[in-house]
């Protein structure tokens, strides 16, 4: 009985989010028609939260000094590293006429997070005086990561966003760079495209586009309205600040958006157990972010609200479905108990076929979208590489599971991912 009640309110979940999911993808496939004001000169100000970066700074700093833009600039913001990242910043600077800047924060007021570094990054900025004369509408913060590897067109592809006054902040896309390197990290590839071209593209209908915590274009115009509870600045110190950051640009009135035609690649994690502690970070935060519900009720409108509401409950449901796959085992056992008792098989065509619908109906459509970004490996081997993935969520079971171990517990600090 107990096994039956989970089977189905699992079923039940599955089909609920696949309805929600198929109509996300067919949203995905429709143009969006942006609106215009007129066009400005902006500066690019480009934040790296870094904490011993070493092993790959010195390439993203060169992939964004070497930008076809005008008007940019980098600050490294150095929290309390112990190895050469400060030195490798300043190298960057001297390399290139100053485009970039390095901030060194130092104990015990460093090592507090990344939401508490990039506050420290925009005082700076603003103490410093290089914002000094600059119209915070036009000038455009980016976070990115310090494995971050920009699209060299990016400052392009992401500027006539922000001729729409209404825009507070434009999330691209993100990628793997070293998605050739074996199969777990051409999973993580799969699923940053499939997020980004299906659901993120589609939430622009609903105006409820999230922010990631790599490849994020502000307006500082957008980041001063959210300023913080005691001033510290726009970013939290949840430990998904991105999330709660593009709620809350939401909540202000701005509009985020999603641009498909540029994106940021990182590093992919090769290591089973390494992933899994990145995506239990990620899934505390979701749970942390549960407090931004009264915000979204009472500031969002209904469109977005839903749709922001739902995202928000994706660990709940994720826990739940994580329970799937034990009782589908629990079902089966006693299926082959019962047959045996009864002498006959009590299979029928869909407790197999079933199963099936259920799980990897949306691997075709995950294929379709990947194969369009990834055009050598062909349709067939993506939409194959697509059922794989079905199975690599269930990553997602357990780091679900040891997040919620480790909010119940107290526990909130983190180490951050390793880099190779």
């Amino acid at each position: 009985m107990i096994a039956a009640v989970l089977l189905w309110g699992s079923i039940a979940i599955i089909v609920m989010a696949g309805c929600y999911n198929t109509t996300l993808f067919v949203l995905s496939r429709r143009r969006v028609r942006r609106d215009r004001g007129p066009r400005a000169e902006r500066l690019y100000v480009f934040l790296l939260a870094c904490l011993n970066e070493e092993k790959v700074l010195a390439e993203s700093l060169a992939r964004i000094t070497s930008l076809p833009a005008g008007n940019f600039m980098a600050l490294v913001i150095d929290d309390a590293s112990d190895d050469g990242t400060a030195e490798i910043a300043r190298a960057a600077g001297r390399s290139s006429q100053g485009r970039v800047q390095l901030l060194q924060r130092h104990l015990p007021d460093a090592r507090r997070g990344k939401g508490a570094a990039l506050n420290a990054g925009i005082r700076h900025l603003r103490d410093s005086g290089l914002l000094d004369g600059r119209d915070p509408r036009d000038v455009i913060v980016c976070v990115v990561d310090a494995d971050g590897r920009l699209d060299p067109h990016v400052v392009q592809a992401v500027d006539p966003y922000f001729d729409d006054p209404h825009t507070g902040a434009t999330q691209i896309g993100v990628r793997m760079y070293n998605r050739h390197k074996g199969l777990l990290a051409r999973l993580q590839d799969m699923e940053f495209v499939i997020y980004g071209d299906i659901f993120q593209t589609a939430r622009r209908y609903f105006g409820s586009v999230g922010m990631g915590g790599n490849g994020q274009f502000m307006r500082l115009a957008a980041l001063d309205t959210l300023g913080g509870p005691d001033g510290r600045g726009p970013w939290s110190d949840s430990l998904t600040e991105d999330l709660d950051l593009g709620v809350r640009l939401i909540a202000r009135g701005w509009t985020n958006q999603h641009c498909t035609t540029a994106a940021v690649s990182q590093q992919a994690v090769l290591d089973v157990g390494r992933l899994v502690r990145q995506r239990s970070r990620w899934f505390q935060g979701h749970l942390q972010s549960a407090n931004l519900v009264p915000l979204i009720l009472r500031e969002v409108p209904t469109r977005a609200a839903v749709d922001l509401m739902y995202h928000l409950s994706s660990p709940v449901l994720i826990l739940l479905t994580s329970l799937l796959p034990l009782s589908f085992l629990v079902a089966t056992a006693g299926t082959l108990i019962g047959s045996v008792e009864a002498g006959r098989p009590l299979f029928s065509p869909m407790f197999v076929l079933g199963p099936y619908v259920l799980s990897f109906t949306a691997a075709y459509a995950y294929g379709w979208v990947y194969s369009r970004r990834e055009r050598n490996l062909g349709l067939a081997r993506a939409v194959l590489l697509s059922h794989v993935f079905v199975f690599y969520g269930y990553i997602w079971f357990a780091a679900g599971w040891w997040g919620l171990w480790r909010m119940l517990t107290g526990k909130q600090t983190w180490l951050k991912t390793a880099r190779t």
